[in-house]
Formats: C-alpha cells, sequence, structure tokens
C-alpha cells in the first residue's frame, strides 16, 4: 500500500509535486485504512492529502545538508538491484 511513500529529500533535481501527492496520498490511506474513501469521507480525505502535501513540502525546502544531492537514476538501479538479490529475480 505505500509504494509510493519514498525518500524524497536531496535529489537533484528535487521531488516534483507529484512526488509529493503521491506519497502523501499513500500516507492517508494507511492511516485510515481506505483504498477509497465513501462519499461522506471523501472531503475530509482529500483535505488531509492537500494539507500533508504542502506541509511536506514545506519541510523538504527548508531541510539542509552538507551531503552531495543524490541522482534518481543512480538510486533506481540500486533499488532494482536490491530487489534482484533479495527476490531472486534476473
Amino acid at each position: 500500500m505505500c509504494r509510493n511513500i519514498r525518500t524524497l529529500f536531496n535529489f537533484d533535481p528535487s521531488a516534483t509535486d507529484e512526488e509529493i501527492h503521491a506519497a502523501s496520498v499513500q500516507y492517508v490511506k494507511k492511516i485510515t485504512g481506505f483504498n477509497k474513501p465513501s462519499k461522506i469521507n471523501e472531503e475530509a480525505f482529500n483535505r488531509a492529502i492537500n494539507e500533508i502535501a504542502m506541509v511536506t513540502k514545506n519541510l523538504l525546502n527548508t531541510l539542509e545538508t552538507s551531503a552531495e544531492p543524490r541522482n534518481r537514476e543512480v538510486e533506481a538501479e540500486r533499488a532494482r538491484i536490491r530487489s534482484a538479490k533479495r527476490f531472486g529475480l534476473n
């Protein structure tokens, strides 16, 4: 359920609004237990997603580090290698 919650800090280029929104959706789904909210809960569900996305974006914009920014392609390749080792895929 939380496949889109990934580390978003310290990448070059920075995390996109779409990545932040996707992580927010997965977070709200996880804590509510809803894959899709009922009509009565839909407004609260969507409001929570938007608020969490805003807070996340503010957090990412204010964090500081002395580490070099990570490269998305390099990190994706490392993840593929870890997955292949873990699941025995070639």
